[in-house]
């Protein structure tokens, strides 16, 4: 009888997050400005060609680099971030090695680690939520094989910094270790200056976030050549589509459009933060294009509440330390009066 493999039997299957698309949805951190005009004239403008061909990654990852500052050789472009994480896992793990990520995080790290038999060191926050740096350093050992640190971290929004990133690198030089900064944009932080020093270390990008691209799954892994080099092997070539690739230059060349996205988050950001401050709700001063907010035991009613407002939020009270929170993307000063709107009204409801 036809079995798969140990690893996947005991796994629990994934839950796709989203519950409905009817309403604002503010429940998957997606843009919702969109994408920059010069990408929808792109978009408009796709030739018989652009989707009936392979797309040419390698021109891609040369427009990227150029645009990192980097080598083209040091980048890997995936079918979103979702991939690259898949790939280098694959690269690095092997049935009982360590997987070391701090809780509460991204899900996608223990699931796809679990999916190839790793063995998952989970490393709980520390106060408030904080990276827990001295606790993941004394959880490295000669089994770890990779180490991911969301940065800024989802679903808090929290940011560790430089020299705690690198001190864990530093302690693992066995180990792959993945700086994800999918939310680079509203932070501003980054470790890409610290490749060439650290043979180890990878930083993903994404244009899901700022650059309003989620649809068309556009993934960047960065790390040294040689390294990059030998995730490259086992990636298919034709991994990331030609649309997204024809759109490319236009997405990083308009820059101006996503400073004005990321200035009216933070200006969201702040706006959430004050009203849960008035509405006496602890969140977390976030570093991302959410917000953290815990509203107790009525989590649930609360979520409830707001999708009969027409507003999608996360219920996050199954994430370790989130008990009672909620995470809410911020929308557009357009979205944001009613929004705020109705978290007032949802708040009355379950008090």
């Amino acid at each position: 009888m036809l079995k798969p493999r140990e690893s996947i039997a005991r796994m629990s299957p994934y839950q796709s997050p989203i519950v409905s698309r009817a309403g604002l949805s503010l429940d998957l951190n997606e843009s919702m400005a969109g994408c920059s005009p010069r990408v929808l004239s792109r978009l408009h403008s796709l030739s018989v060609a652009d989707v009936s061909l392979y797309p040419e990654r390698e021109a891609g990852e040369r427009i990227v680099a150029n645009f990192l500052g980097i080598q083209p050789e040091q980048v890997l472009l995936t079918n979103g971030a979702d991939e690259a994480l898949s790939l280098l896992f694959a690269t690095y793990l092997a049935p009982g090695d360590e997987l070391l990520f701090a809780d509460p995080t991204f899900g996608m790290y223990p699931m796809l680690g679990e999916a190839l038999g790793a063995k998952l060191v989970s490393v709980p926050s520390g106060k408030d939520l904080a990276f827990p740096t001295t606790a993941a350093l004394s959880r490295i050992s000669p089994r770890t094989r990779a180490i991911t640190i969301a940065n800024p971290n989802n679903p808090t929004g929290l940011a560790a910094s430089r020299a705690d990133l690198l001190k864990i690198a530093e302690a693992a030089p066995d180990a792959a270790v993945l700086i994800d900064e999918a939310y680079f944009e509203f932070c501003g932080d980054t470790l890409l200056p610290d490749l060439p020093s650290h043979p180890n270390l990878f930083v993903a990008r994404t244009l899901s976030k700022a650059y309003g691209l989620a649809g068309l799954r556009l993934g960047v892994l960065t790390g040294t050549a040689e390294q990059i080099g030998y995730i490259r092997r086992h990636s298919a070539p034709f991994n990331v589509n030609s649309v997204v690739m024809a759109c490319l230059e236009e997405a990083l060349g308009d820059q101006a459009f996503v400073r004005n996205q990321v200035a009216q988050v933070k200006q969201g950001r702040e706006q959430l933060e004050e009203l849960f401050a008035e509405l006496g709700l602890r969140c977390w001063p976030s570093q991302a294009n959410f917000v953290l907010v815990q509203v107790g035991t009525t989590a649930k009613v609360f979520v409830e509440s707001m999708q009969r407002h027409g507003i999608l939020v996360r219920d996050s009270s199954s994430n370790p330390g989130c008990e009672g929170c909620v995470r809410i993307t911020v929308g557009t000063p357009s979205q944001m009066d009613g929004v705020v709107q109705a978290i007032r009204e949802a708040i009355a409801e379950t008090r």
